[in-house]
């Protein structure tokens, strides 16, 4: 048995979790085991090697005396360019080699949190996701996985031999299309609100999107504002600029779009879940993913009615004369949220 180590590091907390990995099998392949896992707040440590020393430590006293790990996996919340990363909510600078050393691992990777993501769907059981399409699996296709969040990661991966591969990208940046007059409206909108020459998809298909979508409704007048979300949203924007905000403005439009009790956060979901199926659907056409289309990231999980109400997956198959291509590909949301978690475990067992 091995011991491994792995993390999901962001600005406000890391999770850190001991696993126990069996011997590959034959597929090379390795059964993941907890054996200890705590969260910590990110900003109470001057580094991440105190963290995990007092981590170790912690897991030794709760599940008596535990083997050292001897390789870790940290999944990052923000770019890592040669295992190195500088977290841009937090002030830590990170090197895979530094770590190695000052924690005593024979190998520490640094891996972007999307990819990590990326990783973790090979690790799913059946109770972690929802299928939105059963398609036709073919386990020797290309996996994709797209996530809005934050922003909107892409990526996708093969699995030769077993051994999953993971290959993020910027799909994310890609420009946004839209598919109708409203969709044309929106577009203009945010070009002249924010003076720019071209609109990405990850300005509509995203928290900030949702956002967007709401204040172009608005000021389009589509529908009356209910006091308690025009009050989240005028206190969300009179924030622009700041550090901490105290409302979360997306999760407040979603929220009264669930409830059924206002129009215009009902209208600015409905645009946002077609235009992330479409964006899917695009993601899906590039890479033919019969092995799996696995939508991940909060909102998708949280707001699970709206995904599965019908707008998505009408959006994702609308492809014209290749619609049919659409109706094989499996799609799954993702309902587990440490899934980053859970593959950073899976790289450190496959480094």
């Amino acid at each position: 048995m091995t011991y491994l180590l792995a993390g999901d590091i962001g600005g406000t907390k890391t999770i850190l979790r001991l696993v126990q990995a069996s011997q590959p099998n034959a597929l090379g392949q390795a059964a993941l085991k907890t054996q200890f896992e705590r969260t910590y707040s990110s900003q109470a440590y001057p580094d991440l090697v105190p963290m995990v020393k007092e981590f170790l430590h912690q897991g030794s006293e709760a599940a008596g005396q535990i083997q050292p790990p001897v390789r870790a996996c940290f999944a990052i919340a923000g770019p890592v360019v040669e295992n190195t990363s500088s977290l841009t909510n937090l002030a830590w600078s990170l090197e895979g080699d530094r770590l190695k050393d000052e924690l005593g691992l024979d190998r520490v990777e640094l891996i972007n949190d999307f990819e990590a993501i990326g990783y973790g769907v090979f690790g799913l059981t059946p109770s972690d996701i929802h299928t939105l399409q059963a398609g036709d699996a073919d386990g020797n296709a290309p996996v994709a996985i797209i996530g809005a969040g934050t922003g909107l990661g892409q990526g996708f991966a093969l699995c030769p031999g077993g051994q999953p591969l993971v290959f993020p990208s910027e799909g994310g940046h890609a420009d946004f299309a839209p598919r109708s007059e409203l969709e044309f409206q929106l577009m203009r909108y945010l070009l002249d609100k924010h003076q720019i020459s071209r609109v990405s998809v990850e300005r509509v298909v995203s928290g900030q999107g949702i956002v967007a979508i709401y204040q172009f409704l608005r000021d389009r007048e589509f529908a009356s504002e209910t006091p308690a979300v025009a009050e989240a949203i005028t206190t969300w924007e009179r924030q622009t600029g700041l550090k901490t905000k105290t409302v979360d403005p997306a999760a407040v439009i979603a929220q009264a779009a669930a409830a059924g009790r206002d129009r215009l956060c009902q209208k600015a979901m409905e645009i946002f879940v077609s235009a992330y199926g479409a964006e899917a659907g695009n993601l899906a056409l590039k890479l033919l993913p019969y092995g799996g289309l696995y939508v991940a990231g909060g909102i998708a999980a949280k707001n699970l009615p709206l995904l599965t109400a019908g707008a998505f997956s009408d959006a994702f198959t609308h492809k014209g004369r290749v619609s049919p291509l659409l109706d094989r590909v499996p799609v799954h949301i993702v309902l587990n949220p440490q899934v980053g978690l859970i593959g950073a475990a899976l790289k450190a067992a496959n480094s």
